[in-house]
């Protein structure tokens, strides 16, 4: 299905009619499968072959649309056409009631921007939603929505140099022409070794979820400490029970080790603070009373004592686990939400991993649960500053009427650069204005996309403060993660 919005300049900006603004148009749905092979057919036969030739640029500013307009995932692909509709509007273009691109000429006035819709979700899905888009003349391609369609797309927009803009996180998925919208797990990773490193954090391990969540979080962890220069960091994937995880921790952080350290013969250690500490010459359990009515000072407040007491279900006070030595890392990044971060929670306590020694991160989901974090009270996220959201959503519930959900941002940032790109060049979208070195403002603050495919945002360091009081923003929102020193 295709659907075509025209927007013109010095029109009205009031919004859109929703979906009842498109007009279906008689563009012919190709075969996406012979145009994408046709640039790596095979060539045979005898002869000269001819010198292959660069694909000219898309010279139009026509903006093609890619998303699921029906099926499991049209309620968000909808949502992510009014974030592009809003910036579309925003920017002085008019709706599809407005005059034709012909009748605006013809009364002297430029033709500025057309909207192309294509559905992802329809027959021959996204190649075939990039081909209708080829076909039609359409200069940029915002979307798909997900990793799996930005691959299927990709090929055919490259070979048309039809640049990209895809609203998928997976950085995978970046390359020449083909920009990933999303935060990406690597820039979060990227912000937050940057901020550690710059607080004096050395030595770096990852404890994550064996899932693709988990493992960009690692693939950024070791891009990161290479690039800024810091040992490779230990990285572990874990799968399983709680009792797996248990002992997935204390390998990673050498919990035996430490405990062997803390205890070299088996035996508990001697007291520090002697005018507390009861006669060794006593009996076990009058030497535990004696030390138990010694003070107030618990196992986790206590500064003068190495070792606490526990009592065993038939009331004999036994030693509890020794104070430990820290870990052998200082930052420890985690990448879990929902109950494995619970069991992770659990396991940290059990080896002995606390905010003393060690900064605790993690991916910027948090941020939608930090208020529930507060055993991880201090530990960092990177996230945009929500403060910076919410003039779009006002602006955003005005014209739709409910609140938008987050990747609404992302629509609306791929539009605004397509709007603000065509008012600066007389033809098509070039790499050299889409890669300007000032970006674009976007929902979430600032954001440039760089010639490799990647978007660089801004994204704050925040810190959870615990007892039910989300998060404080520590570090304000930067694209900048370089660190001096």
């Amino acid at each position: 299905m295709t659907r075509t919005y025209s927007f013109l300049s010095k029109a009205s900006t009031r919004g859109l009619a929703g979906n009842g603004a498109g007009r279906k148009t008689g563009m012919v749905v190709l075969g996406a499968v012979g145009l994408a092979m046709a640039g790596c057919a095979d060539q045979s036969g005898t002869g000269t072959l001819p010198a292959p030739q660069e694909p000219k640029a898309a010279t139009s500013h026509k903006i093609g649309v890619l998303l699921p307009l029906t099926g499991p995932n049209a309620a968000l692909g909808h949502e992510l056409l009014a974030g592009a509709q809003l910036a579309l509007a925003e920017s002085g273009a008019a709706t599809a009631q407005g005059p034709s691109q012909a009748q605006a000429q013809a009364q002297g006035r430029s033709a500025a921007l057309q909207m192309d819709v294509h559905d992802t979700a329809a027959a021959g899905g996204a190649s075939a939603a990039v081909t209708a888009a080829v076909e039609a003349g359409d200069g940029i391609i915002l979307g798909p929505l997900t990793a799996v369609d930005t691959a299927a797309a990709a090929p055919a927009a490259q070979s048309a140099s039809l640049p990209v803009l895809a609203f998928t996180s997976d950085v995978n998925q970046a390359r020449d022409g083909v920009w990933v919208m999303g935060i990406t797990p690597e820039d979060q990773v990227e912000r937050l070794v940057a901020t550690a490193r710059k607080e004096g954090r050395q030595h770096f391990a990852a404890f994550l979820p064996d899932n693709p969540l988990g493992h960009a979080l690692g693939n950024g962890l070791l891009a990161s400490c290479r690039d800024q220069g810091l040992t490779t960091p230990t990285i572990v994937y874990h799968t399983g029970s709680a009792a797996s995880i248990t002992q997935m921790m204390r390998e990673l952080s050498a919990y035996d080790t430490r405990k062997a350290d803390a205890q070299p013969d088996g035996s508990a250690p001697a007291q520090t603070t002697d005018a507390t500490a009861p006669d060794k010459t006593l009996p076990s359990d009058l030497a535990a009373a004696l030390n138990g009515g010694a003070g107030s000072a618990s196992p986790s407040t206590s500064t003068s004592t190495s070792t606490s007491t526990s009592t065993s279900t038939d009331g004999t006070a036994q030693p509890a686990a020794p104070k430990l030595a820290p870990p052998p890392f200082d930052a420890l990044l985690l990448g879990d939400t929902g109950l494995g971060l619970k069991n992770v929670i659990g396991a940290l306590a059990d080896s002995q991993v606390s905010s003393s020694s060690v900064r605790i991160m993690g991916p910027g989901l948090w941020a939608a649960f930090a208020s529930k974090l507060g055993a991880l009270k201090g530990a960092w996220y990177a996230a945009p500053d929500p403060s910076s959201r919410q003039s779009f959503v006002t602006r955003f519930m005005a014209r739709n009427h409910h609140m938008p959900r987050p990747l609404a941002d992302l629509s609306y940032d791929a539009a605004t650069v397509a709007t603000t790109v065509a008012r600066t060049t007389s033809r098509g979208y070039p790499v050299s204005a889409l890669t300007r070195q000032e970006g674009f403002a976007g929902v979430d603050g600032q954001f440039t996309l760089l010639p490799d495919g990647r978007t660089r945002r801004a994204l704050g360091v925040f810190e959870v403060l615990g007892n039910g009081g989300g998060a404080k923003l520590l570090v304000p929102a930067t694209t900048k993660t370089s660190v001096s020193g």
